[in-house]
């Protein structure tokens, strides 16, 4: 991959120099490949990625806790079915479906008709998981999705009847992806970013690890020393935070960079 760093607010005071690092993958590499470094699709056609603390599940060690079961017993009755993007008719209900969903759920006009239709034509969605309740026959939610063979599945945007709150359905929706996909023998699925502890329902799966900055981490209290971080006056990179280096990696700067995915030879 082709990376580029594109500059943030810097504050010069306490030498942080942000950059944005975008990914830009080559012709021998394949989207999942992007996604295992860390980075999510900053561009819908797949051909910009950008760093971030992203949530995936790493499949293998998927195994359905009570937590989970208690979810999925909420939502019995509820069908679920993957479609391929091709056979999905994206009809005028639909749009209007996920268009009201999404003013209630971002704010409206946050996702204008133009902006959905263009999410719904682009190839970052190859995949679709239908859900309808079978007592009604009513569609009630679908989860856009991206899939590469056995490496991976992006789990997006998903849309859903938010009259089923006290069902849990958008969580309903979720767990069943990652159920589904285990048994598939799909190596990771991948759930979007986590900046706040409001995102955190993300990894309540067992096999659940995010991406820190420089490795994929299972270490669930790390994730949450960082999220707690994030609200205070930060003077310094998280790397630079002695008491981060002592906690999670024993104070070595060597056993970091051990760690790291990057090696970056410049030409």
């Amino acid at each position: 991959m082709k990376l580029l760093f594109s500059e943030q607010n810097s504050d010069y005071e306490n030498y942080q120099f942000p950059y944005a690092i975008w990914a830009i993958p080559e012709a021998d590499e394949s989207p999942a490949d992007i996604f295992n470094a860390g980075f999510l699709p900053s561009s819908r056609d797949l051909d910009r990625f950008y760093l971030c603390r992203q949530v995936r599940v790493n499949l293998a060690k998927f195994s359905s806790s009570t937590e989970n079961r208690r979810i999925l017993r909420k939502g019995a009755g509820i069908k679920m079915e993957l479609v391929p993007r091709e056979k999905f008719d994206y009809t005028p209900e639909r749009r209007q479906f996920f268009k009201t969903y999404a003013d209630i759920k971002f704010g409206k006009d946050v996702m204008s008709f133009e902006r959905l239709d263009a999410l719904f034509g682009a190839p970052i969605i190859s995949h679709l998981l239908v859900f309808t309740d079978a007592a009604t026959d009513k569609e009630i939610g679908v989860a856009t999705l991206y899939l590469e063979g056995k490496a991976l599945a992006f789990y997006y945007y998903a849309f859903y009847d938010l009259n089923y709150y006290a069902r849990n359905l958008g969580m309903f929706m979720m767990t069943s992806a990652v159920a589904l996909f285990a048994e598939h023998g799909k190596k990771h699925l991948y759930l979007g970013t986590c900046y706040l502890e409001s995102a955190l329902y993300k990894t309540q799966f067992a096999g659940a690890e995010f991406f820190n900055g420089f490795r994929w981490s299972s270490d669930l209290k790390e994730l949450k020393y960082i999220l707690r971080r994030d609200k205070k006056d930060l003077r310094q990179h998280l790397l630079e935070t002695e008491n981060y280096r002592d906690e999670f990696y024993r104070g070595s700067l060597e056993k970091i960079t051990d760690a790291s995915l990057f090696r970056v030879k410049v030409k």
